[in-house]
């Protein structure tokens, strides 16, 4: 029986977020009718709790993926960010959601609207990691 998972990947980076070489020839209807982030959703709603344990890079749909987690710790190096602004899009997997909710309107609207990233130490002080 498994009691907790932590999810996690290499120092380097957790995930830097959706593979845009695989997006860059897709219309906004190719996108939107195959649901592309739908598989993501599961994690949010198994009973299991998790924990994402981040190190370096955690972007867009990484740091969606962190924050559908139960729990999200990280190392020093841990850097958060929402960069889809800086393609003409805004995130696409609940990003602009669930980052209002952990760490409020303003700081949220700050980093989806201008893609800049926050340190570890900022996102223990926002309340984005514990």
């Amino acid at each position: 029986q498994v009691r907790c998972m932590v999810l996690t990947g290499s120092s380097k980076a957790f995930a830097a977020g959706a593979d845009i070489s695989e997006m860059k020839s897709k219309q906004f209807e190719d996108c939107y009718r195959t649901d592309m982030f739908a598989e993501w959703q599961g994690v949010s709603k198994l009973k299991t709790p998790i924990i994402a344990a981040v190190s370096g890079y955690c972007l867009g749909g990484g740091c969606e993926l962190a924050m559908m987690c139960d729990l999200m710790v990280c190392s020093e190096s841990a850097k958060f960010g929402q960069p889809e602004i800086n393609l003409g899009v805004i995130p696409g997997a609940g990003g602009t959601q669930r980052l209002t909710r952990i760490i409020g309107k303003s700081k949220a609207m700050y980093m989806n609207l201008t893609g800049e990233f926050i340190s570890a130490d900022e996102a223990y002080k926002s309340g984005l990691v514990a």
